[in-house]
């Protein structure tokens, strides 16, 4: 027997019946619980050997209650022997059901539960989630089946099971077999810690095998487009129906801030009278569900205008009519490179030259751009907008305009 499991025999003195004898007992230990039960066969205490754990001598009822004792012992091994070939975690609870006869709950496993995250994911789109945040989920979900089959050459594996080198192991898997960047597979490991809390909470297992995962996400640079840069898209005469129409809402999102999902599900209803007294979006962001509340700048309320009468808006009584996001990156890829401009152009990247060319270059607090694009932390948006030389260069123009007019003054009255 391996050292999990201890096997101890003895005749039980408290237990002694009228004629003296000692019942032989039989305790169990597993992982430092331990339990006992009796073999029903009762000993003179004096040919107890407890060192053999057997009764002593060669007559009829040694052979007797040995055989009977080896019979006992016999089994307990075999019922060992079983729980290990089957992978099952060894305790207490789950050796005594087996070597009873108990049926014993099925251990759980790794895929079903993730799958099952994934349905209820699945069940709430449109209300708490977005495609998006499912397909994703669905992608996690193949790559994590993907590392089992390849590292443990298996389909599924038990939640007690996944340790600190499971997490470790599939980090590399990520960046290697999968050519994974870190950020990605930051991500992906991400996606897989929420199935290990969803096993903590429900006490499912003891120990986080995540926690002592260390990794960060590193800064990536976005791109931007500079002032000069939404002036030649902005005046590029394009011919292209559907490519005028993608330059338009691009730039739209880029006078806004709001995300394609935001723009896309964007109706007349959302455009309310703001506190100025001019025309505002009011909305609430798909993805955190946060409000935003954006004035309309004049080239904003313009595309507006355009695309009024638009028949697809008609139809599905929508502001604009937005593609979808495939089709978007990549009549947005045509757009640069008939712009001349040599940048890869990608929906969301008008929402980071809202943050950085169009409100903070132009002296907008960052505190009413995050309010803007619904977040819901200044650290998020500085993410988002990016201070740029020539914000640096205003700032410190007027910074040498300030620090003259002291000079000025100060010459006054010393003068």
């Amino acid at each position: 027997m391996s050292s999990q499991v201890t096997i101890y025999m003895y005749a039980r003195a408290v237990k002694a019946n009228k004629a003296g004898q000692h019942p032989i007992y039989i305790r169990i230990t597993i992982q430092g619980k331990r339990t006992e039960f009796s073999t029903k066969k009762f000993i003179t205490p004096s040919k107890w050997d407890q060192k053999t754990m057997k009764m002593k001598g060669t007559n009829e009822e040694a052979r007797s209650i040995n055989s009977y004792l080896d019979t006992i012992k016999n089994k307990l091994i075999q019922t060992q022997i079983v729980l290990e070939y089957q992978g099952t975690e060894l305790t207490l609870e789950k050796f005594m059901g087996a070597y009873l006869g108990k049926n014993i709950l099925r251990e759980r496993t790794l895929i079903p539960i993730f799958q099952d995250h994934n349905n209820k994911i699945k069940a709430l789109i449109g209300i708490d989630y977005s495609e998006g945040t499912h397909e994703r989920y669905e992608t996690s979900l193949k790559h994590t089946q993907e590392y089992i089959k390849f590292q443990y050459a298996t389909n599924d594996i038990a939640i007690t099971k996944i340790d600190h080198a499971f997490v470790t192991g599939y980090d590399f898997y990520l960046r290697t077999e999968k050519s994974c960047s870190n950020n990605t597979t930051v991500k992906y490991i991400k996606n897989f810690k929420k199935i290990i809390r969803i096993c903590l909470a429900n006490g499912w297992i003891s120990m986080d095998p995540c926690l002592n995962y260390k990794i960060k996400l590193q800064e990536v640079e976005r791109n931007i487009l500079t002032q000069e840069e939404l002036e030649i898209i902005a005046t590029k005469d394009i011919t292209i129906e559907r490519l005028d129409a993608v330059r338009d809402i691009f730039l739209f999102s880029c006078f806004t801030g709001l995300a394609y999902i935001d723009v896309k599900q964007l109706t007349p209803a959302n455009l309310i009278k703001g506190i100025d007294g001019q025309l505002w979006i009011d909305t609430k962001r798909q993805k955190t569900n946060t409000p935003s509340r954006i004035p309309l700048l004049g080239s904003a309320l313009d595309i507006i205008a355009k695309y009024q009468d638009h028949p697809k808006c008609n139809n599905e009584n929508t502001l604009l009519p937005v593609a979808s996001n495939q089709k978007m990156n990549a009549y947005l890829k045509e757009i640069a490179t008939i712009s001349g401009i040599n940048k890869e152009l990608t929906f969301h990247c008008a929402r980071h030259t809202f943050a950085t060319t169009v409100t903070l270059s132009n002296g907008v607090p960052i505190e009413s751009v995050s309010k803007m694009l619904g977040h819901k932390s200044i650290r998020t948006t500085q993410h988002y907008a990016k201070i740029t030389d020539r914000k640096v260069a205003n700032d410190m123009d007027n910074l040498k305009a300030v620090l003259e007019m002291h000079k000025t003054k100060t010459i006054k009255k010393t003068s």
